[in-house]
């Protein structure tokens, strides 16, 4: 006995600017396939990457770290504690 799946499927209607409708049109003609399943698969894979977690930057990682330790606040930058540095 052989299981059937069925899709349900819907209708959606998106408005396309003029240009966007062009390159639609020529990308399903390239690839031999229909409007449809481009806009499905961009739809697609649009989707799995926003499903995907975001690199968040070093600075938001490690915000609370700031001011956790102590010493001159001007190290990296004042002549008097480069001094001698790199000799």
């Amino acid at each position: 006995m052989g299981m059937t799946t069925t899709r349900a499927t819907r209708t959606l209607t998106v408005k396309l600017p003029a240009r966007l409708e062009v390159q639609l049109a020529a990308t399903a003609a390239h690839r031999g396939v229909s409007k449809s399943s481009v806009v499905r698969r961009a739809l697609e894979a649009a989707l799995a990457r926003d499903r995907k977690p975001r690199a968040r930057s070093f600075a938001s990682v490690a915000r609370d770290l700031a001011g956790c330790v102590s010493g001159p606040v001007d190290l990296s930058h004042h002549p008097r504690h480069l001094r001698g540095y790199g000799r």
